[in-house]
């Protein structure tokens, strides 16, 4: 006789058996006493949590021989319990939809599912991993899935809810499947090692529970591996032997490592968790998840549902949640994301791994801006007093106004490296020397705390330069990074009719205009007033409004271009 193993030989049997999906038992359950039994059910969860065990159990309440109608308490001893429990009932069809995609598939079971079934009340399906199925099996299960024959029911399960389309699920009832806790599938252990008369340490018990990460049938299965091995006593120290230790225990003794800023031991447990099989990805993915689990019972409370640990570890992990900081989890958090993307595209995963552990164990290396600038003290006051005003608007610009009144402004430079000349001292303005060519002496220039901001009260009209100027012009970077206000450069300007002398000095004192006509390389040919009833003595006709004319510079070079 073969070999039966545990998880078939202890598979749950009735809706009582059924460990931690009591809910949706007890659903089921009232909705048979009730008569109100649905045509279609979809059941999903991870692995191992109780899905299929769940759709035979539903199948025997329904076809159970010893009643006369679905029944709550199936007996299991009848022909069809027995037959729905193997697999091979002929009126409880079990589908494998990862071999069974095509459409050709569901048109099969289309046209067998209008037949009554032989011997039983009901013809059911049960379809596992329904998400395998193609896109054109499911349309053309559509149909007969939202109006199948009174004696079909349908029973789907799947590890993929979000593969299955919204079309399917919204004809059926949806049932989630929570992973088992660890002290259920502890005591399912224990009644198991009873009923086989071997004797089980509780710890040892409870660590496989662990590693079954909420899947009764991985536990079963390590415990049938265990068993293999013919020791009387099942003892933690043979499970240390055998079997690695729980993920979650190794993550959090890495935790403890770091919290001691121990590089060297945190190097070395690494190595052994990946020497033990856990690939890079998912062991980030672990210290990630225990990390956010301190970082809540730190901002949540000892008390909060948010985390789901084991009781084993609950009451270290509120200990280790105090070694860090709000910001500090945060921080962390966001480093082994960047890490786990890393590492997933990198060659050199390990590396990676082993730096941003390192990083980790020197975190009181690495200082927020919020202490340093707290430590500074009145210092960092000034400093950031002297910043707020360096970056308000305005700071750092000469600002003026057009003709037309519009502001205008341009940010000044540096101040050059070489000295600049003062201003020639004038006595007075008629003592002012006009060269032979039209050029104007320095005029004074009032300080930048006495410049009106008014618009100039008069439009000047601006030309490219025609006559000869200096042996060396002052340049535009000679305007824009002098630091001193009264080094303003003369300005280059000619006499035309109707232009007086004193027109000219009193238009290119003002030092915008000044800086204008070197900006643009012009020559100040002629003043215009701004009144308009005062006529223009070059356009001979009066002026409604201030206008300023500029005409670019040629693109000829000239020697004053070079200098």
């Amino acid at each position: 006789m073969s070999y039966t193993v545990l998880a078939r030989k202890y598979r749950s049997r009735t809706f009582d058996d059924i460990v931690g999906q009591e809910p949706i038992a007890t659903t089921l359950k009232n909705a048979i006493a009730t008569g109100r039994i649905h045509h279609g059910y979809l059941f999903t969860g991870t692995r191992g949590d109780g899905k299929t065990s769940m759709a035979r159990i539903l199948a025997k309440a329904l076809n159970c021989l010893k009643s006369d109608r679905p029944t709550t308490q199936p007996c299991n001893d009848c022909d069809s319990c027995l037959s729905i429990a193997a697999g091979e009932d002929v009126d409880v069809i079990e589908i494998d939809a990862a071999s069974n995609t095509g459409v050709d598939n569901i048109r099969e079971l289309r046209s067998n599912a209008i037949y009554r079934p032989a011997r039983a009340r009901f013809k059911i399906y049960i379809i596992d991993e329904v998400h395998m199925l193609s896109t054109g099996a499911f349309n053309a299960l559509l149909k007969t899935l939202e109006e199948p024959p009174g004696h079909v029911k349908f029973i789907m399960a799947t590890t993929e809810p979000q593969k299955v389309p919204a079309t399917i699920q919204s004809r059926v009832q949806r049932f989630d499947f929570r992973p088992i806790p660890a002290q259920g599938i502890a005591e399912q252990l224990e009644r198991i090692c009873n009923a086989e008369q071997l004797h089980a340490d509780p710890a040892a018990l409870r660590r496989i529970a662990r590693l079954a990460n909420g899947s009764m049938r991985d536990a079963v299965s390590l415990l049938d591996q265990l068993l293999s091995i013919g020791a009387k006593k099942l003892s933690l120290e043979l499970l240390e032997q055998v079997l690695p230790r729980p993920g979650d225990e190794q993550v959090c003794e890495l935790v403890d490592k770091l919290i001691a800023q121990d590089a060297a031991a945190s190097l070395a447990l690494l190595d052994q968790v990946i020497s033990s099989g856990h690939a890079l990805e998912s062991l980030v993915l672990s210290l990630m998840e225990h990390l956010r689990g301190l970082m809540l019972l730190r901002i949540c409370g000892p008390q909060t549902e948010l985390v789901d640990a084991p009781e084993a570890l609950r009451a270290r992990m509120l200990e280790q949640a105090k070694a860090f900081s709000e910001p500090t989890y945060v921080f962390m958090l966001s480093l082994l994301e960047e890490l786990r993307r890393s590492v997933r595209y990198s060659g050199t995963g390990r590396a990676l791994v082993d730096a941003v552990i390192v990083r980790l164990c020197m975190l009181d290396a690495f200082t927020s801006l919020q202490v340093l600038s707290g430590n500074l003290g009145p210092a960092a006051s000034a400093s950031r007093g002297a910043a707020a005003a360096a970056s308000a608007p305005g700071a750092g610009r000469t600002e003026g106004r057009n003709s037309i009144g519009s502001p205008v402004g341009r940010p000044l430079a540096e101040p050059p490296a070489r000295p600049v000349s003062p201003p020639k001292k004038v006595d007075s303005p008629s003592s002012a020397k006009v060269a032979e060519a039209g050029e104007m002496a320095d005029a004074p220039v009032p300080p930048p705390q006495a410049r009106s901001m008014q618009p100039v009260a008069a439009s000047a009209r601006i030309q490219p330069r025609s006559a000869p100027l200096p042996s060396r012009p002052i340049s535009r970077s000679d305007v824009l990074n002098s630091s001193n206000p009264d080094a303003v450069p003369p300005a280059r300007t000619s006499f035309v009719r109707g232009t007086s002398s004193q027109d000219i000095r009193k238009v290119t004192g003002d030092p915008l205009v000044r800086r204008a006509i070197d900006l643009f390389e012009g020559t100040l040919v002629g003043v215009r007033p701004a009144n308009p009833s005062v006529p223009d003595a070059s356009a001979g006709r009066p002026e409604t409004r201030d206008q300023a004319e500029y005409t670019p510079e040629p693109e000829e070079s000239s020697s004053d271009d070079a200098d």
